[in-house]
């Protein structure tokens, strides 16, 4: 009667030692989840910041060709404004200079007022020319600012979307570590009950042997 009482003890030891052996693992799983979680988070953290100081250089170099670039535009304008004013003057010194042909009273007169003309036609020309080079040339840069204003933009927006990222991540892997600390915690009262559920588990089978052999010998004697 004594060794079926101890089989049943030893059964439902063994039962109890499996549970938690089952429970164990169970909080195994829990802890690598959260642990993967948390390592996640912060790896994408890190990956946001290194994007986010990539990207700000990328826009301190694009701002410092932007610099480059409307200064040059300006130098540009002013140099076309500059040109465009000696073109009025030009004009009305082509209209003065017709008059003066119109009016000579000589050849000599005539002939210094065609001399004069020529200059002059030769001067406007020239300025005509250079208005319309500066300007192409202007043209193409206020193009290539506009671009390069659209990449800025671009990327200073991509800086504003991944620093919004930042607090999410942040509340993430703070979780995450907080489950982890507490799964960890549960994890080391499971691997204690299922030692004790073990080292209860060997002291009923080795009491039980200890019956059995009992048994066996008292059975020879008889």
């Amino acid at each position: 009667m004594i060794i079926g009482i101890f089989r049943k003890i030893s059964n439902s030891t063994k039962t109890k030692k499996q549970k938690a052996a089952n429970l164990r693992k169970k909080a195994e799983r829990q802890l690598q989840q959260v642990r993967t979680l948390e390592k996640r988070s912060s790896s994408g953290l890190n990956s946001i910041d290194r994007k986010i100081e990539s990207e700000k250089e990328d826009v301190t170099d694009v701002s410092g060709v932007l610099t480059q670039k409307t200064s040059q535009l300006e130098s540009i304008q002013r140099l076309v404004t500059a040109a465009s004013e000696r073109l009025i003057r030009e004009k009305d010194a082509l209209v003065e200079a017709e008059q003066e042909l119109e009016f000579a009273k000589n050849p000599e007169e005539e002939n210094i007022a065609k001399s004069k003309l020529a200059i002059i036609n030769e001067k406007i020309q020239e300025l005509e020319f250079e208005i319309k080079n500066r300007e192409k040339t202007a043209k193409k840069i206020t193009e290539e600012v506009s671009k390069i204003n659209e990449i800025k933009s671009k990327i200073s927006t991509q800086i504003q979307k991944q620093t919004k990222a930042k607090p999410t991540l942040r509340e993430t892997m703070s979780e995450s570590h907080k489950a982890a600390q507490k799964f960890a915690k549960e994890l080391e009262q499971k691997i204690r009950s299922e030692e004790s559920a073990k080292k209860a588990l060997e002291k009923v089978n080795s009491r039980l042997q200890e019956l059995l052999a009992k048994k066996r010998k008292m059975a020879k004697k008889t």
